[in-house]
């Protein structure tokens, strides 16, 4: 290991720090949306802090969610990763995300051989009691991953799965009996959603015994694992008023998220939902839960629509309190593939052509987004999504924000207006000129794939903030190091080297990425090697004087170790 002592010429060194279902009447977008029909200002007014204006928990609109796991995390990292989660705590801070949703933090004992070739268990989904020391890790290094993650100011948000219960294990610490209505196997009423496999696997939970584990457990992990909130599984098999009453009697002021994976058609034709659209479904469980939920409404046009139709998700209905509602993703744990064994589950995965587009939209859109761990720091994309919450931030949206979708091109324009800002997006489009759809001076953000994806913005936070291009070259790293970037403002980490930019290596051993600037403004900064296991471990900082850059559209600067 190599060391160089040329800190920063100039270290100015500072630390980064519901209501009842609405009327079938309120109809779900079809061709072209419209602004908000509630104003901005108004919902700002309006709004109970930390909830939406209808008593959603959805903090504000402001969240960034980071999923953090895959499906093979048990395998690709057994028993360590909540050490990784500590120590990338800082980067994922640095990166903009303000929450992270952790997998089932339960013992899960269900089936895993390795010799008997089963690849897949322990992953929380079938988990057997409460106790803590599972196949991410154990009691004490959950403790500090979430400690580490909240205070750098990311929400720890937990993956509660009520419905999943794995008996029968010797020495398991919760072993309710049958035949006492605690399961749904125990009699022909003992359940108020659909069956998880047989009964005797899926909580009853009306049941009193049940109601009082959940909340309880709910209790401590708030209490005792600085839960931040908690993203409710298959909630297709409990009522979602259990979930509203669970959250308010353990954590009200807390975030949650339901996943309804529902779609018309498996409701009964007696269910006022068999004939309705996803949007409708999905807005009646947070109706009902006071919770926001995961839009499915989004990802199925995703999966089925062309570009155009990607604005009849949940996030781009007019009424603006659909969309504060829906939380917005490309791909899941369980929707998309996973590094490790047989790619992870992906039973409903993007194509990857559309991969980049669909986090162009979701990221540039109302909705509160949610990035999945692979797509960000395993697949490539880390740079590109960066940049992406970057310009979310400059121009203020909120899951709330109005939103205009722009007819008369080809694939999908839009612009969305944030508290700061504007943002004007075009994926896979013909529009060159961005005054051909909205009036006043833009400056184009983002510019990928041949122009398939191109974003401008507008009277952004800070002025007028531009793309810069920053490379490093000869960066030559060991396992577990890194190139990043440090600089002398907030962008750049305030040359506080544990929240300095990471790269990606594009042609090893040189390293890029894209970070915005303000446009106008200089900038002193330099490549550093860095640790990723230990954010302030600097390897090696780059030599010499500071380079310099003053931001402008197109603009790119180098430095060289």
């Amino acid at each position: 290991m190599s060391s160089n002592f040329n800190a920063p010429i100039k270290a100015n060194a500072s630390t980064k720090s519901g209501t009842s279902r609405l009327s079938l009447c309120i109809k779900v977008l079809s061709v072209s949306c419209v602004s908000s029909l509630v104003s901005l200002a108004s919902l700002a007014v309006a709004d109970v802090p930390g909830k939406s204006g209808e008593g959603v928990r959805f903090h504000g609109g402001d969240e960034i969610i980071l999923q953090g796991f895959h499906w093979n995390v048990v395998r690709t990292a057994e028993n360590n990763w909540y050490n990784v989660l500590q120590s990338k705590a800082a980067d994922i801070a640095a990166d903009g995300f303000t929450a992270i949703w952790l997998p089932p933090v339960w013992r899960d004992q269900s089936s895993y051989d390795a010799g008997s070739g089963v690849t897949f268990g322990g992953e929380g989904y079938f988990w057997s009691d409460f106790n803590k020391n599972s196949r991410y890790g154990n009691d004490a290094q959950l403790k500090a991953a979430a400690s580490a993650l909240t205070s750098q100011g990311v929400k720890v948000l937990y993956d509660m799965v009520p419905n999943h219960h794995n008996r029968g294990h010797t020495g398991d610490e919760l072993d309710l009996p049958s035949w006492q209505g605690h399961y749904r196997s125990d009699c022909s009423f003992c359940d108020d959603g659909d069956p998880f496999i047989s009964g005797d696997s899926d909580f009853n939970t009306a049941d009193s015994t049940v109601y009082n584990l959940f909340l309880n457990e709910m209790s401590n992990l708030k209490n005792n694992y600085q839960a931040g909130g908690f993203r409710f599984d298959f909630v297709r098999g409990y009522d979602p008023a259990r979930i509203n009453a669970w959250v308010g009697n353990s954590h009200d002021s807390s975030y949650c998220v339901g996943e309804l994976w529902k779609s018309s058609g498996e409701y009964p034709a007696s269910d006022w939902r068999h004939s309705a659209s996803w949007q409708e479904i999905i807005k009646d469980f947070a109706d009902n839960s006071n919770c926001s939920v995961f839009d499915f409404a989004l990802k199925e046009r995703f999966q089925n629509g062309s570009i155009s139709d990607w604005r009849n998700g949940l996030n781009g209905n007019p009424n603006a309190r659909w969309r504060e509602v829906a939380v917005t993703f490309v791909d899941n744990h369980d929707t998309g593939y996973s590094p490790g064994p047989l790619g992870g589950q992906h039973h409903w995965a993007l194509p990857d052509a559309k991969r980049k587009m669909a986090y162009a939209f979701i990221l540039s859109s109302p909705g509160t987004p949610v990035v999945y761990w692979s797509h960000m720091y395993d697949w490539g994309l880390e740079s590109f999504i960066r940049h992406l919450i970057q310009v979310r931030k400059n121009a203020g949206i909120k899951a709330y924000s109005p939103i205009n979708f722009h007819d008369g091109f080809s694939g999908l324009v839009g612009t969305t207006t944030g508290d700061s800002g504007k943002i004007l997006f075009a994926l896979d489009s013909n529009i060159s000129d961005p005054t051909a759809v909205a009036s006043g001076s833009w400056t184009q953000v983002v510019n990928e794939d041949n122009g398939q994806i191109q974003i401008w913005s507008q009277g952004a936070s800070g002025g007028t903030t531009v793309p810069v291009d920053f490379q490093c070259n000869n960066g030559i790293t060991t396992p577990g190091n890194s190139v990043y970037v440090v600089g002398n403002n907030a962008n750049l980490g305030n040359w506080n080297v544990a929240s300095a930019i990471k790269l990606d290596p594009t042609a090893y051993p040189t390293w890029t990425g894209t970070i915005t600037l303000n446009s106008g403004s200089s900038s002193e900064w330099k490549c550093i090697i860095r640790s990723e296991a230990n954010p302030s471990e600097v390897i090696q900082w780059e030599s010499g004087a500071n380079n310099t850059v003053t931001a402008a559209q197109g603009v790119s600067t180098v430095g060289t170790f």
